[in-house]
C-alpha cells in the first residue's frame, strides 16, 4: 500500500489539533486504490499521482495560511479561490461552485469550510475521483461509491445535473477511459454526447490529448471513445475524414484508415519509453497524423485502391490539426515542424530499403535535413506493424535506423564543415555569393566528396580563384 507522504500526515495532524479535518482527495487516492486492487501499478498509474491535493474542513479561510506556515514556504495559487502549495501538496478549503456562463471559467468559486464531505465531493467529475482518504486513520470517505466503480472499471459521472457545466469533462472521460482501461457507463455516455465543446480553448483540449497520448498504454481506447461520443465530429475534422476511408485489403487487411491509425498509435506508444517528452509527442502526433493525406488522394486505379502522393498531401491537414491544438515548440523543440516532417516522409524508410543496393549515403544525409531519422524510423515501424502484426516484414525500418546511426545522421543532419568565417578569411564579402558557395560546398559534403574543413576550404579557395579569373576586369 502506498502511504501518504509524511508532510501530508503532519498537515492533517496540525489541522486536527485545531479542530478541523484534512483529507487527501482526487487522483492520488484513485491511483492508490487502483494499485491496491491490481497488486501492482495499473495502467496510467504514477505520473498523475505524484502531486497530492488536500481539502481542509472546519478551519476558517483566514486561519489556513498561518496554520500551514510551519511546514514550509506557502505559495498561494489561483485568484478567485486560493489554494496553497507546499512542495508537491496543494491545500485548499472545500469549494462551492456557481455556474455563471459557458466554459471552464464560467464559475464563481467560494471556499466553505463548513461543507459536508459529501457536498464537497459532489462537485467532482467522476465517482472514481470523488473518494477521499484520511491520512491519519487511513480511512476512506466514499459518498458516491467510487471504490465499487473502480473495482468494476466503470467511469461514471458524480452528479448528472452539473456534469455538463464543464465541457472539458467529456475529454477527461476520453483520456481516463484509456489510461485506466475503464468503460464509460451508458448514462454518462449520453451526457457526454449532449455537451457542446465549442467553448473549450485549444490549450485545455491539448492538455487532455497529451495525457491520452503519453499516459495511456493503449491510446486507441480513448480515440475510439472520442468517436463514439461525437468528440471527433466536433473538434477534429481531419480525424473524422479517416473514418470510412477505404484501403487496399492486400496491404491493409485491418480495415479503413481510421482503424489503421488507431493501431499505429498503439504501436507507437510502445516505442517512446526512452525518449524525452518532446520527442515522445513528436512520435505520437506523427502516428496520429501520418495518413491525413489519404482521404483526399484515395482512388480506385486499375482495379486497386491507391492513395498516390498521400505523404505530401497529408502535410496541410496535419498542420491544420496541430494549429487547432496550438502545438508548436515544446521544451525548446520544434514539435510542429518535426511532426510535419514525419508526415511528409513516413514512407521513405521502406522506399529506401527497396533500392538499398544502389543507395548512396547522400540520400540519408539529405533526408536527415527534412526529418529526425530516429523518430521517422519509429513512426514507420509503427505504421508497418499497425496493419496486421506478424503478417508483414517490417525489418526495413530496422535496417534504415541502423544505417542512419552508422552515418551519424539519426538525430540531426551533418553540421557544415565549411562556415562563413572560413570564406571571410579567404577574402569573400558577406552576401548572396557567399551563401551560394556555402550551399555548394555543403552539397558536396552530403555526397561525401568533402570530409574535412580543410578539404572544404581548399575547394572553396579554388572556386573563388576560378570565379575571379573568369570575371572580366
Amino acid at each position: 500500500m502506498t502511504p501518504a507522504p509524511p508532510l501530508a500526515v503532519e498537515i492533517a495532524r496540525a489541522v486536527r489539533d485545531r479542530g478541523g479535518r484534512a483529507l487527501v482527495v482526487g487522483g492520488w487516492v484513485r491511483d492508490r486504490l487502483l494499485a491496491i486492487g491490481s497488486g501492482s501499478h495499473p495502467p496510467g498509474f504514477g505520473e498523475g499521482s505524484k502531486d497530492i491535493d488536500m481539502e481542509v474542513f472546519g478551519i476558517p479561510a483566514d486561519q489556513l495560511p498561518p496554520l500551514l506556515e510551519p511546514f514550509g514556504k506557502v505559495e498561494p495559487i489561483g485568484q478567485s479561490f486560493p489554494v496553497y502549495k507546499i512542495g508537491t501538496i496543494d491545500i485548499g478549503l472545500p469549494r462551492r461552485e456557481s455556474k455563471t456562463g459557458r466554459g471552464h471559467k464560467g464559475f464563481i468559486v467560494a471556499g466553505d469550510p463548513s461543507m459536508s464531505i459529501e457536498d464537497a465531493a459532489r462537485r467532482r467529475d467522476f465517482t472514481v475521483n470523488a473518494i477521499s482518504c484520511d491520512p491519519l486513520t487511513d480511512e476512506y470517505e466514499d459518498p458516491f461509491e467510487g471504490r465499487a466503480d473502480l473495482e468494476q472499471r466503470i467511469l461514471k459521472a458524480v452528479d448528472p445535473g452539473t456534469f455538463g457545466d464543464d465541457s472539458l469533462r467529456v475529454l477527461r472521460a476520453v483520456q481516463f477511459a484509456a489510461r485506466f482501461e475503464m468503460t464509460l457507463d451508458e448514462d454518462t455516455k449520453a451526457l457526454c454526447r449532449s455537451i457542446r465543446l465549442d467553448d473549450l480553448p485549444s490549450e485545455r483540449i491539448w492538455g487532455e490529448i497529451e495525457k491520452l497520448l503519453l499516459r495511456a498504454e493503449r491510446p486507441s481506447i480513448g480515440f475510439a471513445l472520442a468517436l463514439e461520443l461525437g468528440v471527433v465530429d466536433q473538434l477534429f475534422p481531419e480525424l473524422k475524414a479517416l473514418v470510412g476511408c477505404v484501403q487496399e485489403p492486400e496491404w491493409h487487411p485491418e480495415g479503413d484508415v481510421w482503424v489503421h491509425t488507431l493501431q499505429v498509435v498503439d504501436q507507437a506508444r510502445q516505442r517512446i519509453g526512452d525518449l524525452d517528452r518532446p520527442d515522445q509527442l513528436i512520435v505520437m502526433l506523427g502516428a496520429v497524423t501520418h495518413d491525413f493525406g489519404k482521404p483526399a488522394t484515395t482512388a480506385l486505379l486499375d482495379g486497386r485502391i491507391r492513395s498516390m502522393n498521400h505523404e505530401e498531401e497529408g502535410v496541410a491537414p496535419a498542420a491544420a490539426f496541430l494549429d487547432r491544438l496550438n502545438v508548436h515548440s515544446i521544451d525548446g523543440k520544434d514539435v510542429r515542424g518535426q511532426v510535419l516532417g514525419l508526415v511528409a516522409h513516413h514512407l521513405k524508410p521502406g522506399m529506401l530499403y527497396k533500392v538499398r543496393e544502389e543507395l548512396t549515403d547522400g540520400a540519408f544525409r539529405r533526408l536527415s535535413q527534412k526529418a529526425n531519422l530516429e523518430l521517422l524510423a519509429r513512426v514507420a515501424k509503427s505504421d508497418c506493424l499497425g496493419r496486421a502484426p506478424g503478417r508483414f516484414d517490417c525489418s526495413a525500418m530496422d535496417w534504415f535506423l541502423e544505417r542512419a546511426r552508422e552515418l551519424g545522421v539519426d538525430r540531426r543532419p551533418p553540421k557544415p564543415l565549411l562556415l562563413g568565417r572560413h570564406l571571410l578569411e579567404l577574402g569573400m564579402s558577406p552576401g548572396p555569393e557567399m551563401g551560394a558557395l556555402l550551399k555548394q560546398i555543403y552539397e558536396k559534403q552530403l555526397d561525401g566528396e568533402i570530409k574535412s574543413t580543410e578539404e572544404g576550404i581548399a575547394l572553396a579557395s579554388q572556386l573563388v580563384r576560378l570565379k575571379a579569373d573568369a570575371t572580366p576586369e
